[in-house]
């Protein structure tokens, strides 16, 4: 039974959401730090978008279904389970000394990564209580 609620797909999701917003934390605090380090570009963490492509997801948040038309087709493998990547975005400068973090942006970044920490852990706590509701109901 434990094993189950371990590997359910919600406990999947909400550890990985969580992994991604702690690995989150530490680029911005890292790209907050060099603000003034001169060459430096900043990095952000992408996680969001791969999920929504391992669910098959579109922009709007609806699910895409694929379906083989004809026999011949490659079948449709789906990816394996999708985890926060770093990118550098060195494709922007801000100042003359070809550094590109924006303090301001980077501080809205933080905090919204915040929330978004905060209802995962929210949601996981109570994911782990209903699950504990369901496996102590029927006993005395």
């Amino acid at each position: 039974m434990l094993e189950q609620i371990m590997n359910s797909s919600n406990f999947d999701y909400l550890g990985r959401g969580l992994a991604a917003a702690t690995m989150r934390h530490e680029v911005i605090s890292n790209n907050i730090a060099n603000v003034n380090t001169p060459n430096f570009k900043r990095s952000a963490v992408n996680f969001e978008d791969l999920l929504a492509k391992e669910l098959h997801l579109d922009n709007d948040g609806r699910r895409l279904d694929m379906v083989r038309t004809h026999d011949r087709h490659l079948p449709m493998a789906l990816p394996g389970k999708v985890h926060a990547v770093i990118e550098e975005d060195g494709t922007t400068t801000m100042r003359v000394d070809n550094n590109n973090v924006d303090i301001d942006i980077e501080m809205a970044g933080l905090a919204k990564n915040q929330l978004y920490y905060n209802a995962m852990t929210t949601e996981l706590g109570s994911f782990i209580n209903r699950m504990k509701g369901v496996i102590t109901s029927g006993q005395s």
